[in-house]
């Protein structure tokens, strides 16, 4: 199987702990050994996006998404300098940054300020625009305000990660070339929803990825996750498509490679 991770997070502690007794680097080492062919690890803010470039150094076919996470963003007063400190990032090539995220919307906690994550979300897509680089979206619980403030960006692009969203949600975002990808999620027995968005898609529009360390798929749920649990993932898009889990996986590999390589 070739698998393409389109969204994990190697930079994590929990690679780090317990749950990884063989740490990150031999955890990865021995995936690109295997059936891997690429990962976009993915940071959350400037911090971990300065951890996923040193990380991503050390393997050929590890490359880095950029920027500042909607629940990190609540973190920071200073919007204008943090985003200063993201962007000067980008200009160097050794830094692989091959998109910008994980950017967007998380509606989850009832104490959210909803407001500034807009303003977070709106400014950082302007700066995707800037620099033509696809955008890696979160969307938590805020489906129609994502797409809100999508709209008033015509010539953004990426994924929307770890799709959580309506059928009728996934055509507009596909009418405006957006990539959807699903994470282990797709694999759980109560996920009926994100199945039949799956099964829909086309095929040259869809991604997989793990989320690593989270949404480990069935039957590992709960566990560490990490990509070589993503051929899980793999298997049950194939079976809702009708097609053998390589295909799938080479497809989806492919689509991958498409958005961040342009390849």
């Amino acid at each position: 199987m070739e698998l393409f991770d389109s969204h994990a997070h190697y930079f994590d502690g929990r690679f780090f702990g317990d749950e990884c007794p063989e740490g990150a680097a031999s955890l990865l080492t021995r995936l690109f050994s295997e059936e891997l062919c690429g990962v976009i690890n993915v940071g959350t803010d400037v911090g971990t996006t300065l951890a996923a470039i040193e990380q991503a150094k050390n393997f050929p076919n590890m490359y880095v998404a950029a920027g500042v996470h909607p629940s990190d963003a609540m973190q920071y007063e200073d919007r204008a300098g943090e985003l200063s400190a993201l962007e000067r990032l980008f200009g160097d090539p050794q830094n692989k940054i091959v998109a910008l995220g994980e950017i967007g919307l998380d509606y989850h906690y009832p104490d959210t300020d909803k407001e500034r994550q807009r303003l977070w979300f709106d400014e950082q897509l302007s700066l995707a625009e800037a620099y033509g680089l696809p955008v890696v979206i979160h969307d938590r619980e805020a489906h129609g305000d994502c797409l809100d403030v999508l709209r008033a960006h015509p010539r953004a692009f990426g994924v929307f990660h770890s799709f959580s969203g309506s059928i009728e949600m996934a055509r507009e975002l596909l009418r405006r070339d957006f990539y959807i990808s699903f994470s282990g999620t797709v694999t759980f027995k109560n996920a009926q929803k994100v199945a039949a968005v799956a099964a829909a898609m086309p095929h040259d529009r869809t991604l997989i990825e793990t989320d690593a360390p989270y949404l480990a798929p069935h039957p590992h749920r709960g566990e560490l996750n990490h990509s070589g649990l993503m051929r899980f993932t793999a298997t049950r898009i194939g079976e809702l498509w009708g097609i053998a889990p390589e295909e799938a996986a080479s497809i989806t590999a492919a689509n991958a490679r498409k958005l961040f390589l342009r390849k």
